[in-house]
């Protein structure tokens, strides 16, 4: 598969503090990745050395084919933890601005900021300042700067930040459609829900170093006890080898012994006379539990430099 992105054996010191140790991984063409870490992790530095505001110690980070050169920044969006609009500018001026510093057109660059504001309910505020919109409304527009000039690589940091949930659906449903066209996302986020439901792959950066790599669904399931969830009517047998993990609401865990499948408890039990199994599933942990096994309980999922 095509790797859009190829980060190895990255290292990188300010001084006496040595932000990233050991960082590798690939991101292939067509797919979210995600870039995750606690507090502090080293993953601004990895996305800073990628963009080569960094210059790395030791390794290396290519990008759509090798280092970074002039002519592949404007096939790249980035959209920052720290904002970067003009706040003293008019929202439409400003991103048609910044469109045109990516080499579009000014008028093509008008019409797509007019379809993106119609997207994002911005119209009636285009002519606004961008100081005098609000958060949510500026998370809006910076991501719509980021997305204007048609980028093969998205690089966002927290995309979400400051949307409410019909904002963020709206964002979830455009950066999906984003992958579709082909686009390459990096997605640096601490909303573990938002991992599960879009990303391919993921990399965990702790400490400096790359601690967890793979696909979602393979690390969940590589993290899994040999236990199930259902949902059912009606009440459950004892049975050999299975232990009441306790209910949730109305599903309840079993925890299964070494050796006994998930298959057999589920024939046994729909042989339950009076049991009604509305929902029967693998009981895989979710990215948050795995994020917080593997740190060790110091990470934290508040955002903050790094």
């Amino acid at each position: 598969m095509d790797s859009v992105i190829s980060v190895s054996g990255l290292r990188k010191s300010f001084g006496a503090a040595e932000a990233v140790k050991d960082v590798s991984f690939e991101v292939h063409k067509g797919e979210i990745f995600g870039l995750l870490g606690p507090n502090g992790a080293g993953k601004t530095t990895t996305i800073r050395i990628i963009l080569d505001l960094f210059k790395p110690d030791a390794g290396h980070a290519h990008i759509l084919g090798g280092p970074m050169t002039e002519a592949k920044k404007p096939r790249i969006g980035y959209l920052p933890e720290e904002r970067g609009l003009y706040r003293d500018l008019k929202l439409e001026d400003c991103l048609v601005y910044l469109a045109e510093l990516k080499g579009v057109p000014r008028d093509v660059a008008r019409k797509r900021a007019l379809a993106y504001f119609e997207r994002f309910d911005l119209v009636e505020h285009r002519r606004k300042k961008v100081n005098d919109l609000s958060k949510g409304m500026q998370q809006k527009a910076q991501l719509i700067a980021t997305l204007l000039h048609q980028p093969d690589v998205l690089i966002i940091d927290e995309p979400f930040s400051g949307l409410d949930p019909v904002n963020t659906r709206l964002a979830q449903e455009l950066l999906i459609e984003e992958r579709r066209r082909g686009t390459t996302l990096i997605m640096s986020t601490h909303q573990m829900h938002q991992v599960e439901e879009m990303c391919d792959r993921i990399v965990l950066i702790h400490q400096g170093r790359s601690v967890l790599y793979g696909g979602v669904d393979e690390i969940r399931r590589s993290h899994a006890e040999n236990a199930v969830r259902l949902v059912a009517r009606g009440d459950i047998p004892a049975l050999p080898g299975v232990t009441d993990g306790g209910l949730k609401g109305n599903t309840r865990t079993l925890r299964l012994a070494p050796g006994l499948s998930p298959q057999t408890v589920l024939q046994q039990l729909a042989g339950t006379p009076g049991l009604l199994i509305e929902s029967f599933e693998l009981a895989l942990p979710t990215m948050d539990d795995i994020f917080v096994s593997v740190v060790g309980g110091n990470g934290s999922t508040a955002k903050a430099a790094d």
